[in-house]
């Protein structure tokens, strides 16, 4: 499963310099070096990234598990590809909203040029964001809605279509139990806008057919996208629901840890509609022989969601080609019902990564480990 405590070793790399927490213009020696670090010797520039030199910042609302640890380094890969970025800086809300702003003010103060933002608060973070904005500072929001408006409130929020997923699995749903069933569907914390977004994609198409029937709390369970409380919550709903046909979750990953408490009551393992995870498609493989309804579909858990963002930023901080869409996109991973999308387990490669992502599996255990 997920494994929050990694989030130490992954600051300390930041801080020893691949990453390069020295910002251009902060009047410390390591600024140079940094910028090396950072160019990552990448002689062929990408369209979105220009002359103009510029320091790059990502505030995390939230950096502990391995999805987050994942992103961040794909966020720092990207980076890498532009000789003009001079420095990248990290920092880790850890799940606290002010601290989350209070990264976000410092940044700006250190004289960063650009700043990729994950809201994990929402609309709560928008006077930072504003404020960072106002100051002239590129800024771009990704993946969680922070509310306001592009051009006024910040330069663009880059989003995915979290309703494509919902109706993804709605489609899958349909064609495994074409006679209806009990859904159990799992998200992150209170009115997080993926969530909603997924339920909402997910009720148009099944929500106006009485055959299928949403369990538990409503939109969705809340989990926080926590392994510990996604554990409590689930191994609670099996055991107030003596029938659950499939159960939905937008981290899949952190569904392992109950699964096993349906073997141990006598029941099978219901289909599984999530997104995709090493710990998640090995566990599938283990025991979908002793277990007939466990069917998995996955779509992919967007670790690269950061790329985009920092495209965007980078290219209106120096000059570059801004990327035609601001959207990334949402895409079917794993179908353990279709040959053309088998599921994916590397049994030699750490359980807390993701095969959908650019990094390679293997650099992806590098940065878990």
């Amino acid at each position: 499963m997920n494994r929050p405590i990694r989030r130490s070793r992954f600051l300390a790399t930041i801080a020893a310099g691949a990453l390069g927490l020295a910002l251009a213009g902060c009047g410390t020696s390591d600024a140079g070096s940094a910028s090396e670090a950072v160019a990552g010797g990448n002689g062929n520039a990408p369209a979105w990234c220009g002359s103009k030199k510029a320091a790059l910042g990502l505030a995390d609302g939230f950096g502990g598990n391995s999805w987050r640890l994942i992103s961040t380094a794909s966020a720092k890969e990207e980076a890498a590809k532009c000789p003009s970025i001079t420095s990248f800086e990290y920092a880790d809300g850890q799940g606290n909203t002010q601290k989350a702003i209070a990264d976000i003010q410092g940044m700006v103060a250190k004289g960063v040029n650009a700043l990729v933002v994950f809201p994990d608060a929402g609309e709560a973070m928008l006077p930072a964001l504003r404020s960072a904005y106002n100051a002239g500072v590129v800024t771009v929001p990704y993946r969680v809605a922070p509310g306001g408006k592009a051009g006024e409130d910040y330069d663009v929020f880059v989003d995915t279509k979290f309703a494509n997923d919902g109706r993804n699995w709605g489609e899958w749903i349909k064609k495994i139990l074409p006679d209806g069933g009990n859904i159990l569907f799992l998200s992150g914390p209170p009115g997080n806008s993926q969530g909603r977004d997924e339920a909402e994609g997910l009720r148009s198409v099944l929500g106006t057919d009485s055959r299928y029937k949403f369990i538990g709390e409503q939109p969705f369970e809340v989990t926080n996208w926590d392994p510990a409380e996604t554990q409590k919550v689930l191994t609670s709903a099996i055991a107030q629901n003596a029938q659950i046909d499939v159960i939905i979750s937008d981290f899949g990953p952190s569904l392992v840890g109950a699964l096993p408490v349906f073997e141990q009551s006598g029941r099978s393992i219901p289909a599984i509609a999530t997104s995709d995870g090493n710990v998640l498609s090995c566990f599938w493989e283990e025991h979908k022989a002793k277990n007939p309804d466990f069917k998995l579909f996955t779509v992919s858990t967007q670790t690269d969601h950061s790329r985009l963002a920092v495209q965007h930023a980078v290219a209106r901080a120096t000059g570059g080609q801004i990327p035609d869409s601001s959207t990334f996109p949402s895409l079917v991973f794993e179908d353990s019902t279709s040959e053309d999308k088998p599921v994916q387990c590397e049994r030699d490669l750490p359980d807390d990564i993701y095969l959908s992502a650019e990094m390679s599996g293997a650099d992806q255990a590098a940065v878990v480990k």
